[in-house]
């Protein structure tokens, strides 16, 4: 099989250029498409006008967003820069979300650097009027380290609620192994696994079953460096959102939110200020729809204008 993988975008100046004039929306645009609703613009978190532009009159159930952790991608702020732009994302969020929502952030801990910016944000979150519900943590089955400490394994993600927002537990793949807790119901001493409604374990705040995201998976976007698997954001959207519902997501990068929107039938308003990964983000909408393919795997989304053979990826 022919390989077609794509050099990471924010770092070939040359590839950037090359790709930004294959983009079919620039700054302050936003594209819309015809059949369910979804919108992609390519506008400014930060900015209340853009997120207003982008949701109008929509109000979402949640919102999932994947900020810069600040220390990996774009330029690195001063952290109290940092959280004060993370908090106008937050009240531009909070402003498009129904009464009773969702807010879903991942943010990063710099083990280098104190754990900046996780404690930082927890503590401005604080200072908003959404309710702490989950610190989740999803573990990754590849880290990076050293011999001389712990091999880091995890990534962060925490779950805020404004008012009373809509929650559905959600099952793992994971069989019920272990029995025990014995309790009397009815009269009778029942185990673990005769109470429960599933055959399955219940997801709880440390995610083990969600493999993250690398080449040799069809979901994977060529290019993409921050790339978030699909089988964790489609557990977040079924959890805090029903069928028809809408879905924030004001970083789109791979498009994962609306490819992930797409497959569980909710619409997805998703923003981001490149435009390269804004066409990305339709291109992998399109792609799925062509192939029923989540990704490009060992191909890339501009597999045919970069000259490349891309019909075993068709």
């Amino acid at each position: 099989m022919d390989k077609h993988p794509l050099a990471r975008l924010d770092r070939d100046p040359r590839l950037r250029e090359k790709l930004l004039a294959l983009c079919r929306i620039g700054p302050g645009e936003i594209w819309c498409e015809g059949r369910d609703g979804h919108r992609v613009g390519c506008l400014d978190a930060a900015s209340s006008e853009d997120v207003l532009r982008l949701c109008g009159e929509d109000r979402a159930s949640v919102a999932v967003h994947d900020l810069p952790y600040n220390f990996i991608a774009f330029d690195q702020k001063n952290i109290d820069e940092f959280i004060a732009w993370c908090r106008k994302v937050v009240d531009n969020t909070a402003a498009v979300l129904a009464g009773d929502s969702g807010l879903y952030l991942w943010i990063g801990a710099d083990q280098k650097n104190g754990f900046a910016p996780l404690p930082e944000l927890m503590l401005m979150m604080r200072d908003t009027n959404f309710t702490s519900r989950s610190f989740i943590t999803l573990r990754n089955q590849r880290g990076y380290g050293t011999q001389k400490n712990w091999m880091s394994v995890r990534q962060e993600l925490l779950y805020y609620a404004k008012g009373k927002p809509k929650f559905v537990p959600q099952y793992t793949g994971i069989p019920k192994a272990v029995k025990g807790y014995y309790k009397a119901l009815n009269g009778r001493l029942t185990e673990n696994t005769e109470r429960g409604r599933a055959e399955t374990i219940r997801a709880g705040n440390v995610w083990i079953d969600v493999q993250q995201v690398f080449y040799r998976m069809e979901e994977n976007v060529n290019g993409c460096y921050a790339q978030k698997p699909l089988k964790a954001i489609a557990r977040i959207i079924e959890a805090s959102s029903s069928a028809g519902d809408t879905v924030l997501d004001f970083f789109s990068h791979s498009g994962t939110t609306l490819l992930a929107a797409e497959m569980k039938g909710r619409r997805c308003l998703t923003m981001d200020i490149d435009p390269l990964y804004c066409e990305i983000t339709i291109r992998r909408l399109e792609h799925y729809r062509r192939t029923g393919r989540t990704g490009w795997q060992n191909s890339n989304p501009f597999v045919l204008e970069l000259g490349q053979t891309g019909e075993e990826n068709e």
